[in-house]
């Protein structure tokens, strides 16, 4: 992990406490009658997928919205003639007594968001596409001929700014990561500091005009990148004395289902840890209705955040907190340096009596050929606590046993022990494992003592836990505690959750371990499942089944380990071309066992090359049922029929060495 300067110490503090739960302080920005910022309750919304032209079906899906809990609603206006019509979409509401604020969504007309900034509460602006066109050249710019760039935007964007101040209208300066125009990218790159740039570049404009009823947001399908850039917006903001404007916070097409939750988890709920953000948009690839849920679980966690159990302060972030690094340690057994976050699967709560019971973690035994056989989500290892599993384990997975079942067990040799942390220092040191050994505390018994007892060992994996409300902030305050120490020994992440809490499972997982692998955080996880009493033993298997499931999705989700294919899918919205909920499911059937290739879905040219951001592979509506196919950011074909496309899909993919067959997926034994 990169060192840190003392003069980077003073400038990393990107929020109000990194111990203490605490909002962070934003001025009030005025929506409608429903006003946004650090004084009032974090905000949720969403946006419509119904053709904006389609007046009494946005009316329906905005009711449909509302009912579901949004407070503020988006609807896109691709040109003129849809940003006429949100008034009427806003008058068929207010009839039916509605009030919710509407937003505008702009792209690429500014024309549009002038009208539509005199009909809505607020307008969306995206300043990577407002006033350029995105060609993917570099260019090299002089500051002169960058200054006269700048004058250009500010030409176009200044009638904009005041009709808004004029009519009372907010606005969202939106930045993108996939959309930065070529200028911004020929001067900073593909970078966080980019999309932090290219939003001040209007805000400054804004702030000449004393127009201040602003939101930001700076939105990636990236965990990693998405987490930077909010933290480093923010640290800017304070640096040239801007005005602590309140925050959007969303992942962009963070997909469908498990995998869609994660995603927007890793990323907004690291930040909503941190006191961070004060509206929320989860952008699923499903009707805008299923969105407002999602969003309200995440906040609803840090309504009753304080008071919690006291964690030692810092006075400035140890590590770089704006660009990811991964803290290097030294590798004991699989674990740590240039491994990849192992699994551990929890069965102490589980009897294994036979080789079916291993299904749920992805290991199976096929009695023709008479082996064992893992997927890609096998797990590394299983902790079985205090029952042994009574027959040989697949070479792919290895036991965890609690030190005193360790110790007598007549295979010790092929097994691991686990010490509580006063154990540990009590245990002769002779009577331990020579290869690997876990010892499990919190940041209170991994104390001080205990790690400079540990700090040289070799054949040493912490396993750290906590019951502090204000989880994950305690946990990376060990982290920190390790790298102030220069302590190298790699460290499993564990965390305990009731089975029965639904999305909360998945949602707070994915906070409390995402939270900490973005910043590079992390050798391994172990979810422990809370069994409710007189749960029955195939019910205990479909548990572990799904907590490994989720731990393999947050380590893909923060980027740490590829063990699936990624799809990079929009939420949709009025701009849609195709019905994005059944073409990602089409293609998911079809590539889902392409490990590690990520493939961007996108509905229109708006959410086309570039936001599907890092994708290998992208499907994207171009027109009437045509389609347009790209590898990274360049398109390859355009016009494909949709009939076709998936087809074609997998012939670049053919193409490129790529593709394999379903039953020819690699099986390790």
């Amino acid at each position: 992990m990169a060192v840190v300067t003392a003069s980077e110490k003073t400038t990393n503090l990107y929020c109000p406490s990194l111990t203490a739960y605490k909002r962070r302080e934003t001025i009030t920005i005025n929506i409608g009658d429903l006003p946004m910022g650090s004084d009032y309750p974090i905000r949720v919304q969403s946006m419509t997928t119904v053709d904006t032209m389609d007046t009494q079906g946005s009316i329906d899906e905005v009711i449909r919205m509302v009912d579901s809990g949004c407070e503020y609603v988006r609807i896109t206006a691709p040109s003129v003639k849809e940003a006429q019509n949100l008034e009427n979409i806003r008058n068929g509401l207010r009839k039916l007594g509605i009030n919710v604020p509407l937003i505008a969504d702009i792209h690429f007309t500014p024309n549009a968001a002038e009208l539509a900034a005199r009909i809505v509460e607020k307008v969306r602006i995206n300043p990577g596409n407002y006033a350029d066109r995105k060609r993917f050249e570099v260019i090299d710019y002089t500051d002169a001929s960058y200054a006269a760039e700048l004058e250009r935007i500010r030409e176009k964007f200044i009638p904009l700014v005041r009709i808004c101040k004029e009519y009372g209208t907010a606005m969202r300066i939106g930045t993108n990561h996939g959309s930065l125009s070529d200028r911004i990218l020929s001067r900073y790159g593909d970078t966080p500091l980019g999309m932090v740039e290219s939003a001040l570049e209007f805000l400054r404009i804004c702030e000449e005009f004393n127009y201040f009823n602003i939101a930001l947001s700076m939105k990636s399908s990236n965990t990693q990148v998405m987490v930077e850039a909010y933290r480093l917006l923010v640290q800017r903001l304070d640096e040239e004395g801007l005005k602590p404007y309140p925050l959007h916070l969303g992942v962009t097409e963070a997909g469908e289902a498990e995998d869609g939750r994660i995603k927007s988890a890793v990323g907004i709920g690291t930040l909503l840890e941190d006191g961070l953000g004060d509206t929320v948009r989860v952008s699923l690839t499903e009707a805008p209705e299923k969105e407002a849920p999602v969003a309200r679980a995440l906040i609803q966690r840090y309504v009753n955040r304080t008071p919690h159990d006291f964690i030692e302060p810092v006075e400035s972030c140890p590590i770089n907190p704006f660009q990811y690094t991964r803290r290097d340690t030294r590798e004991v057994y699989n674990f740590g340096h240039l491994n990849v976050p192992r699994v551990i699967a929890d069965y102490s709560n589980i009897e294994v009596t036979q080789l079916e019971n291993l299904k749920s973690i992805g290991h199976f035994f096929l009695p023709v050929p008479d082996k064992w056989a893992m997927n890609d989500q096998g797990a590394d290892f299983i902790y079985s606590g205090k029952n042994p599993i009574p027959f040989m384990l697949p070479n792919g997975l290895r036991e965890i046993l609690d030190f005193e079942q360790w110790q007598q067990h007549e295979n010790a040799a092929n097994k691991f022990p686990l010490f509580e942390a006063e154990q540990w220092l009590e245990t002769d040191k002779t009577l331990v494992s020579t290869q690997l050994n876990f010892i499990k505390g919190t940041i209170h018994s991994l104390n001080d003592a205990l790690l400079e007892n540990v700090r040289e060992a070799t054949n040493i994996v912490l396993l750290i836990h906590t019951d502090n409300a204000h989880a994950m902030p305690e946990l990376r305050r060990f982290f920190y505690k390790l790298v102030e120490k220069g302590i190298k020994i790699p460290v499993v992440v564990q965390r305990e959750y009731a089975t029965d809490s639904g999305d909360e499972l998945t949602l707070y997982s994915a906070t409390d371990v995402g939270g900490l692998l973005v910043d590079g955080f992390g050798d391994g996880v172990l979810l422990q499942p809370s069994f409710p009493m007189h749960i029955n033993h195939t019910d205990k298997l479909k548990v572990a089944a799904s907590f490994n499931s989720i731990a393999f999705g947050i380590l893909q989700a923060a980027r740490t380990r590829m063990s699936k294919t990624e799809y990079i899918s929009c939420p949709s919205c009025g701009r849609t071309l195709f019905d994005l909920q059944e073409t990602t499911a089409m293609i998911r059937k079809h590539t889902e066992h392409l490990k590690g290739v990520k493939i961007g879905i996108m509905g229109c040219i708006v959410n086309g090359p570039g936001e599907m951001a890092d994708a290998d592979y992208g499907y994207v509506g171009m027109g009437k049922d045509k389609i347009a196919l790209y590898r990274g950011q360049e398109v390859i074909k355009r016009s494909v029929t949709a009939a076709k496309a998936v087809e074609e899909l997998i012939g670049l993919i053919r193409e490129d060495g790529r593709w394999i067959e379903p039953d020819e997926r690699e099986i390790l034994v």
